[in-house]
């Protein structure tokens, strides 16, 4: 019989509800009973070291030293990170996604300590630009418009949504943003952002199309601008879930994506009164470096189609959505994607500088030492793009 480990089982159980496992799904996955992995919980039995180690790596992913602490410790929930989001929706956030978030709020620490607590760009827009849910969707996306500095010649000149993606991540982060990608391995979710009034960022799905991810961007930006973090669902936060602040929040986002990037008088001009066929609708996507859903959303908006126009096509161009892998299948390059440029930079100056030693510098960019030199050439031959 082995020995019992001394964990704290409150700490097991705080591991286990903040990961978003329920008691049956950690049972299915260690190939015990309800029962035994309830026990573990009341510290009426334990775990042996190797199923700590299963629990802490590859379910909760935690240090494994952090089960022997006296007590939880102190972290941002995703119920206070997304404050607008309705009870339904934090609930079905999967464990990969409540993980990422996490992992979120240690790149804000890491921008902290590598920027010495202030951001290194000379405007940042979260502080210069400030609006209320009481504020118009015409009114925050011309602001924007103009703070940029983006007209709609130079979108349209972008030769498609990769290029468009990436220019837009580099504005934002020029313009005091900090944008991430991952591989979410959730449909469910697009993006999300965390609000700070000095490292705000934004965590995009990187197995979403390009359009879509360029809708993240801009629908996080706009939880940012309002001083919220927020979650792009795939399908849309189901805005009758949401009461008072909370929904003209959400509406105001999901509005001003479109306004921001379709500009109504640009699209008014553009477009048809009535008569819209998919051709038009391809056309005007690959116009604007958007979604066919965007554009089909202002024609709806336009009374151009009706509701049951709408939900036929969206459904139908659900059923026939391309599936993205990633960003392929080289390790520096989608470690370098992920991560991006202006972070790659940021991180390896400071090593340059000899501020941080090679050590923290793989902590930094969450690799193996071995791995760093692999990561730096990216600096040098282009490989960390969008």
């Amino acid at each position: 019989m082995s020995e019992k480990i001394p964990l704290n089982p409150h700490v097991l159980r705080w591991a286990r509800e903040t990961a978003g496992w329920s008691l049956e799904e950690v049972a299915i996955r260690m190939k015990k009973d309800v029962d035994t992995v309830s026990a573990w919980e009341t510290g009426s039995a334990s775990p042996t070291y190797i199923q700590l180690e299963k629990l802490a790596y590859q379910l909760f992913k935690r240090p494994i030293a952090l089960f022997f602490f006296p007590k939880p410790p102190e972290e941002e929930t995703p119920n206070q990170s997304f404050r607008t989001l309705p009870k339904q929706e934090i609930s079905r956030i999967a464990p990969r996604l409540r993980f990422l978030i996490r992992q979120a709020q240690a790149m804000q620490i890491n921008l902290a300590e590598l920027n010495d607590n202030t951001n290194p760009a000379i405007r940042q827009i979260v502080q210069d630009l400030k609006f209320s849910p009481d504020s118009s969707v015409s009114e925050m996306a011309a602001a924007v418009r103009k703070y940029f500095g983006v007209t709609l010649t130079d979108q349209f000149s972008w030769q498609n949504a990769i290029e468009a993606f990436k220019v837009w991540r580099e504005t934002l982060e020029r313009n005091g943003v900090f944008i991430f990608k991952e591989a979410f391995k959730d449909n469910q979710f697009s993006g999300f952002c965390l609000y700070d009034r000095t490292f705000p960022l934004i965590y995009v799905n990187n197995s979403d199309p390009d359009v879509r991810q360029i809708f993240s961007l801009f629908h996080e930006l706009g939880h940012l601008l309002l001083g919220t973090g927020g979650v792009d669902a795939r399908q849309g936060t189901d805005v009758t879930l949401l009461k008072g602040e909370s929904r003209k929040i959400e509406i105001l986002c999901n509005g001003f994506v479109g306004g921001f990037l379709v500009p109504d008088d640009d699209f008014i001009e553009r477009t048809p009164r009535r008569g819209v066929d998919e051709k038009g609708i391809d056309d005007l996507s690959k116009l604007y470096k958007v979604s066919r859903e965007v554009i089909l959303r202002k024609f709806l908006d336009r009374g151009v189609i009706d509701g049951r126009y709408y939900q036929k096509m969206i459904s139908k161009w659900a059923r026939h959505a391309p599936k993205r892998s990633g960003a392929g299948g080289d390790y520096y390059r989608t470690k370098g994607a992920y991560l991006g440029r202006h972070y790659l930079e940021l991180a390896f100056s400071r090593y340059y500088q000899r501020k941080i030693s090679i050590e923290q510098l793989a902590n930094y960019l969450g690799v193996k030492v071995k791995n760093v030199t692999g990561m730096e050439s990216l600096l040098f031959d282009g490989g960390a793009t969008a």
